[in-house]
């Protein structure tokens, strides 16, 4: 092989308290945005609406939060997870300062903990990750782990090291944008009535929508964020792999049940934390995508009359309806319809 050429980390090649800094840099163009509504048709007032975003206090029509995650965790990718067998989890997520089309994004991650897996073919790698935008300025700070190939499975293991991990983020640690006024937010714009004071803790919402993934569309999502992970692309690859074809970006995913969510939760307007997250079953071209959500938890906002946070817990499913809310089976296992399960903060108008 060309010295020239990178084969990616493999479990080996990592180590606790390895610091990486990932090429390459990425200005959001407002084409980016437009390509991430053609591909979850995302109804949010504030990332469809220059007026709407204005009269909230922003600049135009800021980034959408999960297109910042995206575009964070592609740039990751082809120094951890390149060869990856799949992504498992996030947690401790926190979003920044607000991103509007124009803001150049970079990325580091730091490694945090390393586990071998039973098998001993591959392990897991946690790293915490932090994208910054031109001004120096914190846009997105989240762990994930993810399962990576070994090089040799004959290789020593490192000894076992895992991270504490939170279980949520602290509401005292949301940031709330300071530019942020709701005076004037308009429900008749947002396309709902349902406010801050209108949700129960324990309420469950069906988003009662389903949508195809096509193998197009996943893919072009994917090379959108730079995101070269091998099991979404090549599928000469994957021909020899457990499932015999390419897994859907499991952030195609949750920009789906994000999307879907709008129907029940038009006024959650922000993403503000990522407290977890589970990849709970693969995703392929040709699932039809649900999503059903329960509110966890709600609490007001220091200093502020105007916006509260919800916790929200969003499950997508595929191939199945969701009127009965499907969860966890007795054993606390999840059944083979579940692919995601996402524990997060929003803000909405009080």
């Amino acid at each position: 092989m060309s010295l020239k050429t990178e084969s990616g980390n493999y479990f080996e090649d990592f180590y606790v308290g390895q610091e990486l800094i990932h090429a390459t840099p990425r200005t959001i163009t407002e084409g980016d945005v437009s390509l991430y509504t053609a591909f979850y048709g995302s109804r949010f007032a504030i990332n469809s609406s220059d007026t709407v975003a204005m009269n909230m206090g922003f600049e135009g029509i800021p980034v959408d939060d999960l297109l910042v995650f995206h575009i964070i965790f592609g740039k990751t990718v082809a120094d951890v997870s390149i060869n990856a067998v799949a992504n498992l989890g996030y947690a401790g997520g926190v979003f920044g300062a607000v991103v509007y089309p124009g803001d150049t994004l970079f990325a580091r991650s730091q490694v945090i903990g390393l586990k071998e897996t039973s098998s001993g073919k591959t392990g897991v790698v946690y790293v915490r990750s932090q994208g910054r935008n031109q001004h120096g300025e914190m846009v997105l700070d989240y762990v994930r782990w993810v399962m990576v190939n070994k090089r040799d499975a004959a290789s020593e293991a490192p000894t076992p090291e895992l991270p504490e991990l939170p279980g949520l983020v602290d509401p005292e640690h949301l940031i709330v944008p300071d530019e942020l006024n709701l005076g004037a937010y308009d429900t008749d714009l947002s396309g709902s009535t349902d406010l801050f004071e209108d949700y129960k803790i324990g309420e469950k919402i069906d988003h009662v929508d389903g949508m195809t993934i096509e193998e197009a569309e996943h893919m072009m999502a994917t090379r959108l964020y730079q995101n070269t992970a091998k099991v979404h692309f090549n599928q000469l690859q994957q021909e020899s792999s457990r499932y015999g074809r390419r897994l859907v970006y499991g952030g195609h995913v949750i920009s789906l049940a994000r999307a879907l969510s709008f129907n029940g939760l038009a006024n959650a307007f922000k993403i503000a934390a990522i407290n977890g997250g589970t990849h709970s079953n693969p995703t392929f071209a040709g699932d039809t995508i649900s999503a059903w959500t329960e509110v966890l938890d709600k609490t007001a906002i220091e200093d502020r009359e105007d916006v509260g946070a919800l916790r929200l817990r969003t499950v997508a499913t595929k191939n199945q309806r969701n009127a009965e809310f499907p969860d966890k089976r007795d054993d606390d296992k999840y059944d083979a319809h579940t692919v995601l399960d996402f524990d997060y903060w929003v803000l909405m108008p009080r």
